[in-house]
């Protein structure tokens, strides 16, 4: 102990109490930016991703599937996103969801956690679950969260008829 540069008595400390000392000792990170956060689309046809901490159906919005020129293309297209975002009802998911985020986010920054998954799940993966992953990752992202994002299921979806771009 003489010869250390630091000390931590771990005697009465909680495992996160630990976590936290070797944080403010080795890590140049706040815990905010610790914790690191992917946000999926998934497909429920496909199954639940099961490491999400946190899931989100979204198939109560408007299905693009069911518009013809728009089944071919993916949440990444403008199109694709204009149709699920310029919604009144997804205004509203907006809305509550961002608020939900704001309300336990800082939770889980308090808590120490460094991985948090979000999965963002419609019927096939392919429209209302990548917009709706890409907009939580952009909300996230302009919080200061670390946030990256993954579209599990999006290989899935038959473009085949998809045009030309």
């Amino acid at each position: 102990r003489d010869i250390a540069d630091s000390y931590i008595d771990t005697t009465r400390l909680s495992p996160s109490d630990l976590r936290e000392e070797l944080r403010k000792l080795y890590s140049k990170e706040t815990k905010k930016e610790g914790l690191k956060v992917a946000v999926y689309s998934f497909g429920f046809k496909h199954g639940a991703p099961s490491d999400a901490d946190i899931v989100i159906d979204v198939r109560f919005l408007p299905n693009p599937f069911y518009a013809p020129e728009l089944r071919p293309l993916t949440g990444l297209e403008k199109k694709v996103s204009d149709y699920v975002l310029n919604r009144e009802e997804t205004q509203n998911f907006l809305e509550a969801w961002k608020n939900l985020l704001d309300c336990v986010m800082p939770g889980y920054v308090a808590e120490g956690k460094q991985h948090l998954a979000i999965a963002v799940g419609c019927t096939g993966g392919q429209h209302r679950s990548v917009v709706l992953a890409e907009k939580t990752a952009q909300i996230l992202a302009d919080q200061d969260y670390n946030v990256t994002v993954f579209h599990r299921d999006i290989a899935l979806a038959d473009t085949s008829k998809a045009t030309q771009r």
